[in-house]
């Protein structure tokens, strides 16, 4: 990195901690802009990294500098990451059908494959309940959540085709010379080549982790998850791998395996929507067709989206990561990063 770069303390009104570097090759972005926006809808941090390096970061509403906050669906994309490295190893297969490996699903089940399961194209109930403390056996709630769309036609947004593929994910890997457990996996596999340690993993009386939700990370730590995707997948996956876990489904382009895509943006009647709302609907409700993260941003912006507005966005044309934290309050994607961006 260009050596003549200074480390300098920015303050800035109501936030509690502020800190930026100026380099003289970073992107032109509206720092102070972006950093009021956030504070004054309940954020809690601003994390902003340009080539690896960070540019801008910022606390405000009482929270501190390193606290691991709950990043909620955010969560999703470390097991999506978990799931390629998985083909790569051998374990699966996409196409694969489920049945092969859950022989007890039958019927409209059958046909279900391994990719209709992370893209939440697979047609089964959403299982709400699933994210419920104290349960027995939660992957077994999940294999019987009934079918409420054909597979493959519909984007149902929940945690039951999860927890159905980490049943998937658990019986093949205990199949193996070696048998080790999918939280082992991706801790070996995913979680260490990014720095990262064991997470809260929210386990059922079966020690079954809840896979949609449970992970606490700082901004710093869930950085690491943009470096990855700035990458291309180093230092965990290979480029094609990305490709796939990238690609989207026919029910819904801008989603797939925990990630959001941004593609639609520069295309005739691209639909920015707010998608925490539009996952609000009932599913037959939602309406995911030229949908879109933000208008006039780059289109190969990925984020990984988390209740209550919890952004991780990854924009590999400009090389930035954006970590944005807070409680809920109404918060609009398209007009944060344009205000960041300029």
């Amino acid at each position: 990195m260009i050596a003549s770069r200074r480390h300098f303390l920015h303050l800035l009104a109501g936030l509690t901690t502020a800190r930026a570097v100026n380099a003289a090759d970073s992107p032109k972005l509206n720092l102070t802009a972006a950093a009021r926006y956030v504070e004054e809808r309940k954020g809690y941090a601003l994390y902003i990294k340009h080539r690896g390096r960070v540019i801008h970061e910022s606390y405000a509403n009482g929270a501190k500098r390193g606290e691991a906050r709950r990043i909620y669906s955010g969560t999703k994309g470390f097991w999506g990451l978990a799931a390629m490295a998985a083909v790569e190893d051998g374990y699966l297969k996409l196409e694969e059908k489920v049945s092969a490996t859950i022989p007890e699903w039958s019927g409209g089940k059958k046909d279900i494959t391994i990719e209709q399961l992370l893209d939440f194209t697979c047609g089964l109930e959403r299982g709400l309940r699933l994210h419920q403390d104290g349960l027995t056996n939660r992957n077994q709630m999940a294999l019987d959540r009934p079918l409420v769309a054909t597979p493959g036609k519909s984007f149902i947004y929940g945690p039951s085709a999860l927890q159905v593929y980490h049943e998937v994910l658990k019986r093949k890997l205990a199949a193996q010379k070696r048998p080790v457990s999918p939280t082992h996996y991706l801790e070996r596999r995913v979680l260490r080549p990014l720095g990262l340690g064991p997470q809260r993993y929210l386990p059922d009386a079966k020690g079954n982790p809840l896979l949609a939700a449970g992970f606490m990370l700082s901004p710093n730590q869930w950085s690491r998850m943009g470096d990855l995707l700035l990458a291309n997948g180093k230092p965990v996956l290979k480029p094609e791998s990305m490709d796939m876990l990238l690609e989207g489904s026919a029910a819904n382009a801008a989603f797939s395996f925990g990630f959001w895509n941004n593609r639609a943006a520069g295309k005739l009647g691209a639909r920015e929507i707010d998608i925490e709302d539009m996952l609000e609907l009932d599913w037959d409700r939602q309406n995911w067709s030229r949908v879109c993260i933000a208008k006039g941003v780059p289109k190969d912006l990925i984020a990984c989206i988390g209740s209550s507005y919890q952004r991780l966005f990854a924009i590999p044309s400009l090389d930035l990561v954006i970590i944005r934290q807070g409680l809920n309050a109404k918060f609009s994607d398209g007009d944060f990063l344009r205000t960041l961006l300029g």
